[in-house]
């Protein structure tokens, strides 16, 4: 079996870990895992990362994500989503009062850089403990705030539901560690009568995107062949990293571990320097190795005296 990246179209009501589960069962591999977590009640994107590709899979957790959301206002969570127990709902004169274009400037004032609280129901960890794990024994931990940025955000389709509640739709473009029960849960506190987040699909995952991703379902009718064509190369999936291209005497040396020097191999082009600054003041970036037909080797940086390569990581052939 190969190693890259499966992006899968992750049905609603199975956990990211049920997906890869089912998956290792279907291609029978041993290492493999997913690139970031989706609720069990959202869909879409799902990036799976396959034999030696869940070595890149950190290059892909930080990366911008999209979603299309569904919003529902006038009824708080305790998990600021659809699958919470209701603490509160507003009064329907509240609700009464709402009209599209005052949700929309509230919803457009959310854009660009700003801090985020973390939902108490996340798989971020408290002394060790899961918060969604300690909330479930009553114990609701508040994390600190954390820098994110919204890119893009709109509102669509303002509507009732049937239960009288005005419900939208929310396209966002953010960074990475972005919840999107969060910002909903925010958009309806600013609106003064607080909102959930009641359904939603994640379109993009850095450079996957929806179109992308293949049906979970569609997967399991597949032979192991079948699924593998699938798989996006490892080094089409960081295609965001400069690249060197290396000969086979290189390569060789790669493989082995040996030390590469920046005489030996130039950096590319783009993340040249100065050399007579002092390159060890430089956040160079991570660098990929190929061999001539664009297989990935290793990924490669800079040490901190700027003239020899250290590894990253190496891939087998």
């Amino acid at each position: 079996m190969k190693s890259g990246i499966l992006v899968v179209n992750k049905p609603e009501g199975i956990s990211s870990a049920g997906v890869v589960n089912r998956l290792k069962r279907l291609i029978k591999v041993k290492k493999i895992g997913h690139t970031g977590t989706l609720d069990p009640f959202a869909t879409g994107v799902l990036p799976i990362a396959v034999n030696q590709a869940t070595r890149i899979s950190k290059y892909f957790l930080e990366g911008v994500k999209g979603y299309y959301a569904q919003v529902t206002l006038g009824v708080e969570t305790d998990t600021l989503d659809c699958t919470g127990t209701v603490t509160y709902t507003a009064p329907p004169g509240i609700l009464a009062a709402l009209n599209s274009e005052q949700v929309q400037g509230v919803v457009a004032g959310f854009w660009g850089a700003q801090e985020q609280i973390p939902p108490a129901y996340s798989a971020l960890k408290h002394n060790g403990q899961p918060l969604y794990k300690l909330a479930r024994q009553g114990q609701m931990i508040e994390k600190p705030p954390r820098p994110i940025e919204i890119t893009a955000i709109a509102m669509e389709n303002y509507r009732m539901d049937e239960h009288g509640h005005p419900v939208f739709d929310m396209p966002v473009t953010c960074s990475g560690g972005t919840y999107i029960r969060s910002l909903a849960h925010d958009i309806g506190a600013a609106l003064g009568c607080g909102a959930h987040l009641s359904a939603l699909q994640r379109t993009m995952a850095g450079q996957f995107k929806i179109e992308h991703a293949v049906d979970l379902d569609l997967l399991g009718e597949m032979s192991p062949k079948d699924i593998e064509s699938r798989f996006i190369p490892m080094s089409r999936c960081l295609d965001f990293l400069a690249a060197i291209t290396v000969d086979s005497e290189t390569a060789g040396k790669i493989r082995c571990g040996q030390p590469l020097s920046v005489d030996g191999i130039p950096m590319p082009d783009t993340l040249s320097m100065d050399s007579d600054k002092d390159q060890s003041r430089y956040n160079i970036p991570d660098i990929r190795a190929l061999d001539s037909e664009q297989n990935l080797l290793a990924i490669v940086t800079l040490d901190k005296s700027g003239q020899t390569y250290k590894y990253c990581c190496v891939f087998n052939a």
